[in-house]
């Protein structure tokens, strides 16, 4: 038993490493609706078009369909299960040129914001608005700030102050909730930067550079994502927030083919550069936020 569970490893490994197989080219000779070039194989030199689609029919309106949301011709749901199988190898072999494969990481990254919006916003199987509910979490400390005013004595500057800080920083919330995808970019960059200086030189990519790596962290940010929708839509927050980060070191040790003990130390040195940076511009988004209260 345990000879046959440690054979199918062997062989999941060895998927993991290759998984990828081009089809072969069809012999058949075709005529492209569009240019009428005469072919073979599965696509037209000459105007790239399919050779399966021919007269309308609805299969054809469908995989048109998936075209115009860059889902059918570039592998979303290869890449959706690469990401979670196979996540380092899949952004290895993206890097070494494989691109036709795989869907574009930066459309990836945007659609799945859309698609985490939308769930995070009460399409989830409890109906859950969590947005809703972040913007309650102020409302309830504007309500603990009126009863201490009644219990302490506050002159009304102080009360103003406060206030202001308080509707300030909910506004900020907003902002954030509906600009997620230039806060999360901008994470990225800050994150990339101390992670870029720990595995530019490693084992499989030696030569690696920055524009490379920082795809890479795009690509590993949509994995984290695929699983945050899922266990947002199951309403399951509690517990994949605890996970995900530990996840993140798979990919890691995949790409850069650091040990698994290697990857760690040297994520847990950037992630501490990158936390300064991070509490550095909190920090200054706070005493910005104070000025122009006192004011």
């Amino acid at each position: 038993m345990f000879e046959g569970i440690k054979e199918k490893y062997r062989q999941f490994k060895e998927w993991q490493r290759q998984p990828h197989q081009v089809k072969q080219l069809s012999e058949e000779e075709h005529v492209c609706a569009t240019c009428e070039t005469k072919f073979q194989g599965n696509y037209c030199p000459r105007c790239g078009q399919s050779s399966k689609l021919g007269r309308y029919s609805f299969k054809n309106a469908f995989l048109l369909f998936l075209d115009v949301w860059g889902l059918g011709n570039r592998g979303m749901f290869r890449t959706i299960r690469d990401l979670i199988l196979r996540p380092g190898y899949m952004v290895y072999d993206y890097l070494k040129g494989m691109m036709m494969a795989y869907f574009p990481p930066f459309k990836m990254f945007f659609l799945l914001i859309a698609l985490s919006f939308l769930v995070e916003s009460g399409f989830n199987i409890k109906g859950v608005n969590r947005f809703e509910q972040s913007l309650e979490v102020f409302d309830k400390i504007e309500l603990q700030n009126k009863e201490m005013e009644k219990t302490q004595e506050m002159d009304e500057k102080e009360k103003q102050m406060t206030a202001d800080f308080m509707q300030k920083s909910k506004q900020a919330t907003m902002w954030i909730n509906s600009h997620m995808s230039i806060v999360l970019l901008v994470i990225l960059l800050l994150l990339s930067g101390p992670l870029y200086l720990f595995f530019r030189h490693c084992p499989r990519i030696p030569d690696m550079r920055y524009s490379e790596f920082f795809v890479a962290i795009v690509y590993f940010t949509n994995m984290w994502y695929i699983y945050s929708i899922v266990a947002s839509f199951f309403c399951m927050n509690p517990y994949y927030e605890t996970i995900l980060p530990v996840l993140t070191i798979i990919p890691l040790k995949q790409l850069s083919g650091y040990s698994y003990w290697q990857t760690i130390w040297r994520s847990i040195l950037a992630s501490l550069i990158f936390s300064v940076f991070y509490f550095i511009v909190i920090a200054v988004f706070f005493v910005v936020n104070a000025f122009v209260v006192g004011r």
